[in-house]
């Protein structure tokens, strides 16, 4: 089974709205490995390793996010994983 990584900016009302934590639960039920924090500027970064599927599935969740988001624009970057381990929220 092929695995990847990617690693994304989410821009818009994504602060505030539960997207982290939702992000979390659905990377969890997944089986994705990785993290999400906020960033200083107002957008969300996120990365996520796993199978090519689940973490597409993944990319795509983050173009709706959480039912309070309001998602303008996600910038993704793929590359190869470095073996990360369960799916955390950073401060």
């Amino acid at each position: 089974m092929s695995r990847t990584r990617a690693h994304v900016f989410v821009s818009g009302r994504v602060q505030g709205v539960y997207y982290r934590a939702t992000t979390r639960e659905r990377a969890q039920q997944r089986g994705v490995d990785g993290w999400v924090r906020n960033l200083d500027d107002g957008r969300v970064e996120a990365v996520f390793e796993g199978p090519d599927d689940d973490v597409d599935a993944m990319v795509e969740f983050c173009r709706e996010g959480s039912e309070r988001a309001n998602v303008t624009d996600v910038e993704v970057e793929y590359g190869d994983p470095e073996s990360l381990d369960g799916f955390e929220v950073r401060w």
